[in-house]
């Protein structure tokens, strides 16, 4: 699929960098007041919510409904909204709650936008550092306005790998994931964000990132980035029902590419 025939590509893209810019502001207010907030743990006590959770994805569902009212929405806190215009806005509001409700910087505003089951737009806003991270299908990716282009020299041996873990994998298929890493010479790191660190690979920050088990909401944006930074995804299944459930997530600059594919075995 090439860029001319997805409509109305560069409002969408606009409008997503608008809304994640305004949804950034709204989040970054509620980080500075996080003392204040009201935390609630789910199913997992690792994993909390709070009212800036939910209030973010209200905003972000708001602007979307009122630009695009055919268009579908999937939120984190919310679920999906169906559409029937073959475009589906896939939203966390805010990536990275635990570092958020800690008092940590690494957690975002994520925005992606799939066009008959494939990710078209990513727009990632991580106010605590002042970054905006903005890609549309065939246009390229950008860091705050500046292009992005993935360095193939760089592999899992020379630089960083990100990877991520929740309850839905074992301990034991976590610790296997870094031996293997660790053992083909390579380093990795985990700031809390699987969102943030997919925008680290667009930007050539982290080689990689891989996690065996996440959802459409965290991974979308990114994976556009990825693509259009020059880089690679493994694809996420987003037809029906598959789209609102979990699975493996891989991402990865040309250097990476074969590495990562074995030590995630896809």
């Amino acid at each position: 699929m090439t860029s001319h025939i997805v409509p109305d590509l560069e409002a969408r893209l606009a409008l997503a960098e608008t809304v994640a810019n305004e949804a950034g502001a709204l989040a970054l207010d509620y980080f500075r007041r996080r003392d204040t907030l009201v935390i609630e743990t789910k199913r997992d006590l690792q994993d909390v919510v709070s009212v800036a959770d939910r209030d973010v994805e209200n905003l972000i569902r708001g602007r979307f409904n009122e630009a695009y009212p055919a268009d579908g929405v999937l939120g984190e806190e919310y679920g999906l909204e169906e559409g029937t215009s073959g475009f589906t806005w896939v939203v966390d509001p805010i990536d990275g709650t635990s570092p958020f409700v800690n008092g940590m910087p690494n957690w975002c505003v994520s925005i992606g936008l799939l066009y008959e089951g494939l990710p078209v737009v990513g727009v990632i806003s991580a106010p605590c550092h002042d970054e905006i991270y903005a890609a549309a299908l065939g246009k390229g990716a950008t860091l705050n306005g500046v292009k992005l282009s993935l360095d193939s020299s760089r592999t899992i041996r020379n630089a960083v790998t990100g990877i991520g873990a929740n309850n839905h994998v074992t301990p034991k298929t976590v610790a296997a994931i870094v031996e293997s890493l660790l053992e083909a010479g390579g380093n990795f790191m985990r700031n809390g964000s699987g969102a943030l660190m997919l925008a680290y690979v667009a930007a050539g920050r982290l080689v990689g990132y891989y996690e065996p088990y996440m959802h459409a909401w965290d991974c979308m944006a990114g994976y556009c980035l990825v693509k259009e930074a020059g880089g690679w995804y493994h694809p996420f299944p987003t037809s029906g029902e598959r789209l609102t459930k979990g699975a493996p997530v891989i991402a990865a600059a040309p250097g990476a590419i074969d590495d990562l594919r074995r030590i995630a075995q896809v």
